[in-house]
């Protein structure tokens, strides 16, 4: 059953309406007296409420009912309803334990999305199984080419395997490399959205100019260099799975842009006045640290709560150096394949050196590494001292301690770290930075509007 609290009739009559039509039984409370009587008469799956119930709106009255409620019944979701004028104390809300919140006007498909997944989330069990296997992980879920039993690992797939079938948004954090891609399309593969389609954007690879068009699409003639119609990210991944790669990177312009598609499940192409509703799920992934930035103002804190409804975080490979030889063996079986060589193999005392070797680039390193190794190796049995001639060029040499074991960055990090250092060297100015890096000046504007690189010249 479900408890509907509002001080508006109306709002509580649609409410009503809206999820019996859908199945579900539902009690209403017109203020927070009458709310907690019925918490004591009734047993209640999840809880919807309003956040303001008297003149001066300022739901500190809302804030100190969702308190009682999380008090009194702790693992009884709250959906917190409010307008977009009072997200702050969303957030508020968000801090102190409720599930999700919905914007007014709602929309009733996102708000039943909601209620299904709050209702879905607040059902499984949360105790870690001790005994949990990867046989026994693969015989309920689809896990594809994720390597590794390591029992953290087995705990994460565990709970991606769970959280798959709801429609809950996935923060997924981890190092670069550690496989943040292939987590997601886990989630995508062992959802109810399986047979739709799945979307991934790089939002490191997109400037902040383009990300309307990117992102929304435009019709053609929408801007000087619209010349024709472009579908955005966001329309290729209805009915399916977004998955939005490096969302810390978003300047505060286009995560205001992002929240409100999240928010509300609505967007408007570039030169086409009419909304489009949307039917997607969200996935995302950072190697930064969200928290940290939206305590420094970097990332906008009802963002953050609108895309880690569940956080999912990604062991490094030195925290799982036992999936070392499995990860080798998956590589060297591809590489087989690849390159015509099935006899190939790797030596148990080639794993053993493998495993003790720190990967700072973790599982992207390690796969650079083998297939370096496979390509120059001239016997089919690959012995340490065929990693090690190629492991030696990945390490740093004296005197160049600014680059970056091989593997360790992707070309995007890479370019991103010389620019930031360039222009912190000239001191901003664009025609020196420019000259030391070999483009031209427009060239370079392109670069720190890509990577969403702070300028002020000082040409």
């Amino acid at each position: 059953m479900i408890l509907i609290i509002d001080d508006d009739s109306a709002v509580r009559a649609s409410l009503s309406i809206l999820l019996k039509q859908h199945g579900f039984k539902t009690k209403e409370a017109a203020s927070p007296k009458e709310a907690l009587e019925l918490a004591q008469q009734h047993s209640f799956e999840l809880v919807i409420m309003d956040m303001n119930f008297s003149i001066d709106t300022t739901g500190h009255d809302g804030l100190q009912l969702l308190g009682q409620f999380k008090q009194r019944m702790p693992q009884v979701p709250v959906i917190l309803i409010t307008g977009w004028g009072s997200i702050s104390l969303a957030v508020e809300g968000m801090r102190l334990g409720a599930a999700d919140f919905i914007t007014k006007p709602w929309s009733n498909e996102y708000l039943l999305q909601s209620v299904r997944t709050a209702l879905s989330l607040s059902q499984q069990p949360t105790a870690s199984e001790v005994n949990l296997t990867r046989k026994k992980l693969d015989l309920q879920y689809n896990f594809g080419n994720i390597v590794g039993q390591d029992a953290h690992l087995l705990q994460i797939l565990k709970r991606i395997g769970q959280i798959a079938p709801t429609d809950a948004s996935v923060l997924i954090e981890g190092e670069s490399g550690t496989g943040k891609e292939l987590i997601a399309e886990a989630v995508h593969r062992n959802s109810l959205r399986k047979s739709q389609p799945f979307i991934k954007v790089n939002l490191g690879g997109i400037s902040s100019s383009l990300f309307e068009s990117e992102m929304f699409g435009h019709k053609r003639g929408a801007f000087t260099d619209a010349k024709a119609d472009r579908v955005g990210r966001f329309e290729m991944a209805n009915k399916g799975t977004i998955f939005l790669d490096e969302i810390g990177e978003l300047d505060m312009n286009s995560q205001v842009k992002l929240l409100r598609v999240l928010q509300d499940r609505t967007y408007e192409v570039l030169g086409d006045s009419r909304s489009r509703k949307l039917d997607i799920r969200v996935v995302c992934a950072t190697n930064r640290n969200l928290e940290q930035m939206v305590e420094e103002g970097k990332f906008r804190e009802d963002l953050f709560y609108r895309i880690n409804l569940i956080k999912v975080r990604l062991p490094a490979l030195r925290e799982r150096p036992d999936d070392i030889p499995l990860l080798v063996q998956f590589f060297v079986n591809n590489l087989k394949q690849t390159y015509h060589r099935p006899e190939l193999e790797v030596s148990p005392k080639a794993l053993q050196w493998l495993k003790e070797l720190p990967f700072p680039g973790n599982i992207r390193e390690l796969k650079n590494l083998v297939e370096r190794t496979v390509l120059v190796a001239e016997n089919e049995v690959l012995i340490p001292e065929d990693f090690q001639g190629q492991a030696q060029k990945g390490i740093v040499k004296a005197g160049d301690k600014t680059l970056p074991a091989v593997g360790a960055m992707t070309l995007d990090e890479m370019e991103a770290s010389m620019i930031r250092k360039s222009m912190a060297y000239y001191h901003n100015n664009i025609s020196k930075v420019a000259r030391a890096l070999g483009v031209s000046r427009a060239a370079l504007y392109r670069r720190l509007d890509k990577f969403g690189i702070p300028y002020e010249s000082q040409d």
